[in-house]
């Protein structure tokens, strides 16, 4: 999706950790940060590019796979019985977990900019440091949900509808770490959502049998 003071990262990226003192930290590895300058992304982006790939967390990809597994886990459930998952298919929900992992940081980062700067950790984030305005993150963020609705559109219409009822996971995580000590839940939720919606792509609906006795494997299509 590291520890956080209210329990947030994974793959949203949140703010936690202890608040910094001044002095010391920076993007050299002074201080205990997660945005660093030996990162590839410096190396091999060009340099206007960098602060946004730092804020869709390009140079850390756990949080898309964390995105992804549950999705390929359950369009391979739902695959015809001897036959592999589809491709196609597999393929479109890889764009969309880059995608869709990348909105939800830059969501986080929107919500969360104010206490990141007061954070060790997530200090040297570009919205925290300066390194984009958040005019800048809203339009990068509406660059990747056009991006992620692209490949939501490609789907199944019940797909497209299950798609969209996934919407208050990804925008009120960063929001449930300042009305609860279980952030994580609401991350959890958004993360495994894909089980659900792979499904729903191959099948056409959920089959809440699977859902709730996940061991026994998929009902007769």
């Amino acid at each position: 999706v590291a520890a956080n003071g209210r329990g947030g990262g994974g793959g949203g990226g949140g703010s936690g950790g202890g608040v910094s003192g001044g002095g010391g930290g920076g993007l050299d590895g002074g201080g205990f940060t997660d945005i660093r300058s030996d990162m590839w992304l410096s190396a091999r982006m060009p340099a206007w590019l960098v602060p946004y790939g730092e804020l869709a967390r390009w140079d850390r990809p756990i949080g898309t796979w964390l995105l992804l597994w549950p999705c390929l886990w359950s369009i391979a459930l739902a695959a015809p019985a001897g036959t592999p998952p589809d491709p196609l298919l597999c393929s479109l929900f890889a764009a969309g977990a880059v995608a869709m992992r990348g909105a939800g940081c830059t969501v986080n980062d929107l919500w969360d900019r104010d206490f990141d700067r007061r954070v060790e950790r997530t200090r040297h984030r570009p919205l925290a440091r300066g390194a984009l305005q958040p005019s800048q993150a809203i339009g990068f963020l509406g660059a990747q949900l056009s991006v992620a609705l692209g490949v939501l559109l490609a789907l199944p219409l019940p797909a497209v509808a299950a798609g969209l009822a996934s919407t208050p996971l990804w925008v009120l995580y960063p929001l449930a770490k300042r009305v609860t000590d279980w952030p994580q839940a609401v991350l959890g939720a958004a993360i495994n959502y894909g089980g659900l919606l792979g499904w729903v792509a191959v099948r056409g609906d959920v089959d809440w049998a699977v859902v709730v006795r996940e061991g026994e494997g998929p009902s007769p299509a």
